[in-house]
């Protein structure tokens, strides 16, 4: 018998290799990208390398191989850019040859996307993608001076993110009302998966009320409204600014308190001239304005997700919201807050000026969103992204030595 019989050669799992392409890396810009940084950090760098390909965004992604490149700023929304993958193809095919992924991640079907999606299948790679912007809901706001373009515009987009999307092996999507949307498209529902968003209840709590800080804001101690977004039109801001006419005129006395900064801020101050407006402000002092003030009102109807009202509603703060997007599923009605019909101002005010009255369905909504709004966890979300690139890369990473 020879010397070497009992001998079993050891077995080294090779960490899964998966590049990452992304149009915006600028952490905090907006949520879609605060939702890649919770992947991003809680990397298992014990299990997995990645290799991270992006346009506008830091040098370096948290130490991991990181390729810019170049990109195009986007005139109509002041802020994000259009990765350009042409103008760097030699350098990405490079790298990306060296690198030899076993997943390939895209954020966005766009031409960096799609120049992913084309790699991915020229080298029989598994793809999976999260469903993070609902751009076919942006075409009414872009194309209103052209309604005649809408339809055209919507059924180009809705084709493109058909065949973009059926070439990827898993979708996640944020909520049963978008996946509903997609699946009516043409997207297979097999390619498919409901994967939420997660919400950080330490950062935003009912904890972080500060009364005083809003009174410093206003000046005054009237109701305080809330509504925290990019100002950008697919917004809905004509809608916020019906709503804020009407209760200007109809009473009650109201605070206006409008976070947030975007390409449409100089509309918003000309249109609501008693508002408040905060600017851009960092997560700590949303926190303590969430918690702070009286009622949220959101009339967006363009949200895959809608993180802004999961924060609100984990902030003991109830929410007066668009039925219609991804927000629409948080709320059941009349039990953890309101939804109202997208475009109807008058609807919007009168459930607002319902929850004023009435410190007893006040309370109910704190309370119902609270226990809505705890059972959120990124960290099991990121385990089920991280178990599944897993199991894309087809455990077939195992080598002797």
């Amino acid at each position: 018998m020879s010397q070497y019989a009992d001998f079993e050669p050891a077995v080294i799992e090779r960490k899964v290799r998966v590049v990452f392409f992304a149009e915006i890396l600028t952490e905090g810009l907006d949520g879609a990208i605060r939702t890649m940084y919770q992947l991003v950090d809680r990397i298992d760098r014990g299990r997995f390398e990645f290799l991270f390909v992006y346009g506008d965004g830091p040098a370096n992604i948290r130490g991991f191989e990181s390729i810019k490149v170049p990109t195009l700023n986007l005139p109509i929304n002041a802020g994000y850019s259009m990765a350009l993958p042409v103008f760097a193809q030699s350098r990405l095919r490079d790298a990306l040859q060296q690198f030899a992924p076993d997943v390939v991640h895209i954020a966005t079907p766009s031409l960096l996307g799609t120049f992913g999606l084309n790699y991915a299948v020229q080298h029989k790679l598994p793809v999976i993608s999260i469903y993070h912007t609902h751009f076919i809901s942006y075409i009414d706001y872009y194309f209103k001076r052209a309604p005649f373009l809408i339809n055209s515009m919507k059924q180009l987009l809705a084709a493109n993110h058909k065949a973009f999307y059926n070439q990827c092996h898993k979708v996640y999507v944020p909520s049963e009302s978008i996946e509903a949307e997609l699946s009516a498209i043409g997207i297979a529902p097999q390619r498919m998966q409901l994967w939420k968003r997660g919400i950080d209840t330490k950062l935003f709590s009912p904890y972080k009320k500060n009364k005083n800080t809003l009174h410093k804001l206003t000046g005054n101690g009237n109701p305080g409204i809330l509504f925290a977004s990019r100002l950008v039109w697919e917004k809905n801001l004509e809608t916020l600014f019906e709503i804020y006419d009407e209760l200007q005129a109809q009473g009650p006395p109201v605070n206006f308190i409008i976070a947030g900064d975007g390409a449409a801020l100089k509309a918003c101050k000309a249109r609501m001239p008693k508002a408040i407006f905060t600017g851009k402000v960092n997560h700590n002092q949303l926190a303590v304005l969430y918690a702070s003030a009286d009622v949220f009102l959101f009339p967006s109807v363009s949200e895959t997700y809608g993180n802004v009202v999961l924060e609100a509603m984990a902030s003991g703060l109830p929410c007066v919201i668009a039925d219609g997007g991804g927000s629409k599923d948080f709320i059941d009605q009349g039990v953890n807050g309101f939804k109202c019909q997208p475009y109807n101002a008058k609807e919007y005010a009168g459930k607002i000026r319902l929850l004023l009255a009435s410190d007893a369905m006040r309370a109910q909504f704190i309370e119902e969103g609270l226990q809505y709004s705890s059972k959120f966890s990124w960290d099991e979300l990121a385990a089920t992204y991280f178990d599944d690139v897993d199991a894309l890369a087809g455990k077939n990473v195992l080598t002797a030595v």
